[in-house]
C-alpha cells in the first residue's frame, strides 16, 4: 500500500504564496514522475507542473513563472511553491505520483486525497 499525504492547502490573499507538500509513504520501489493537478469547481482536472526522476519541469502556461515544483529524494516529498497567487488559482490541488512499488511492478498512478487551495480577499 502507498500513501499520499498532501498538506499546506488554505486561504490565501491575491498576491499571496503558499507551499504545498506531499509526502509519500509504503513500498516504494522506484518514482517515474512526481505531478501536481488541480481541479476547480465545475472543471475538469488539469495538469499544473511535473518533474521527472531526472529533474525536467514542466508546468502550465496558466501557471509558468509563479509556481515552482521540486522534490526531496530522501523524504520521498514533492513540493509546489506558488506565488503570487490569483483567484482562478482556487481549487482542489492533488498529488500524483507515477511509481512502481516493487521491482516486477510496472508503473503505476497514485493520487492523494487532494488540498484545497483558496485565493480571496
Amino acid at each position: 500500500q502507498v500513501q499520499l499525504v498532501e498538506s499546506g492547502g488554505g486561504l490565501v490573499q491575491p498576491g499571496g504564496s503558499l507551499r504545498l507538500s506531499c509526502a509519500a509513504s509504503g513500498s516504494i520501489f522506484s518514482i517515474h514522475t512526481r505531478s501536481w493537478y488541480r481541479q476547480a469547481p465545475g472543471k475538469q482536472r488539469e495538469l499544473v507542473a511535473t518533474i521527472t526522476s531526472g529533474g525536467m519541469t514542466n508546468y502550465a502556461d496558466s501557471v509558468k513563472g509563479r509556481f515552482t515544483i521540486s522534490r526531496d529524494n530522501a523524504k520521498n516529498t514533492v513540493y509546489l511553491q506558488m506565488n503570487s497567487l490569483k483567484p482562478e488559482d482556487t481549487a482542489v490541488y492533488y498529488c500524483n505520483l507515477v511509481l512502481r512499488r516493487y521491482f516486477s511492478d510496472p508503473p503505476m498512478n497514485h493520487w492523494g486525497e487532494g488540498t484545497l487551495v483558496t485565493v480571496s480577499s
